[in-house]
């Protein structure tokens, strides 16, 4: 019989930073998962909307799932020699496309598991409803901060989370129960959008990264004065974080994640000068196919101060 010890042993041999196992029960989180949609805060994001009863629920994702293995896979790479100016492009999106590299890799791990025994298995690699953070603090992963991130001490937060639902009864960590931010408010201070509501609470349609990749349209004129730059993401409130300050850079990264720099030092008439067909050539497995050609333009105009959309 596999034990969680022997899951957790493959999650490292994969690479994975850490690896945390819990149950299918209702998250504790629903309640606050409802008030912010209702204030509006996701924005556009409709899709949260939609999946709002299974984010908060898992048991509805997946009836036949009854433990889930979740996974920590660090991303953080210094930028600081080719992202200092604009238009600048979040650490997490210089590589390949997350939900491709880390599917993957979780895929490898869900195969261990059918190769032992499991009948069923489904990863999320931030591709369905579940509520990553929540569930990764349930396993035992960390603590959700004030910049609403999952921060993991010794680790910082640069990194993805993902998910293998399977029909394997495994043993269950116990939850992060401790807040390990005290008296800190950097992230808060330093949003240039004051995105946060409150400590965890974040207004998604003023956070720069909702701005540059969910948004569609035009950003609007009241956020860019505030853009410092940034043409896809953002990093700032991690970049504060003294956890991330202490740690992030004593990790490894996985190949997917290390940055390809296609975009360092490219000039804000960059996608003007570039037809779809040309885009999906050079970024079609990559982040930036989300917002698309035309997002991409009106980003790289938005984070070059003086420049219109």
């Amino acid at each position: 019989m596999i034990t969680a010890d022997t899951v957790k042993a493959w999650a490292e041999e994969i690479g994975f930073l850490a690896c945390g196992i819990t149950g299918m029960e209702p998250n504790a989180s629903a309640r606050a998962l409802d008030h912010w949609l209702d204030s509006g805060y996701g924005g556009t994001m409709r899709y949260i909307h939609r999946q709002s009863k299974k984010r908060k629920d898992p048991a509805l994702a997946d009836d036949r799932a009854r433990s889930i293995v979740v996974v920590l896979d660090q991303y953080y790479h210094d930028d600081s020699t080719v992202n200092d100016t604009p238009p600048r492009i979040a650490k997490y999106a210089r590589g390949r496309d997350y939900h491709q590299v880390l599917g993957a890799r979780l895929e490898r791990l869900a195969g261990k598991l059918r190769e032992h025994g499991a009948l069923h298995t489904r990863c999320y690699a931030d591709t369905g409803p579940m509520a990553e953070r929540e569930l990764a603090r349930r396993a035992g992963l960390g603590w959700i901060g004030k910049n609403a991130m999952l921060l993991r001490p010794g680790a910082g937060s640069f990194f993805f989370i993902g998910e293998v639902l399977t029909d394997l009864e495994l043993e269950h960590d116990a939850p992060f129960e401790t807040d390990h931010c005290g008296s800190c408010t950097r992230c808060l201070e330093a949003c240039p959008t004051q995105a946060f509501v409150e400590p965890k609470v974040l207004d998604a349609t003023r956070c720069i990264s909702y701005l540059t990749i969910e948004k569609k349209g035009p950003i609007p004129e009241e956020f860019l004065p505030s853009m410092e730059g940034w043409a896809f993401g953002c990093d700032i409130c991690n970049d504060v974080c003294p956890w991330n300050q202490r740690f992030a850079d004593r990790l490894p990264v996985a190949f997917g994640y290390r940055p390809t720099d296609l975009l360092a030092h490219k000039g804000v008439n960059y996608f003007d000068e570039m037809d779809e067909a040309e885009f999906d050539e050079r970024f079609g497995g990559t982040p930036f196919s989300r917002p698309g050609l035309a997002g991409m333009r009106r980003n790289f105009h938005a984070a070059v101060p003086g420049a219109s959309q």
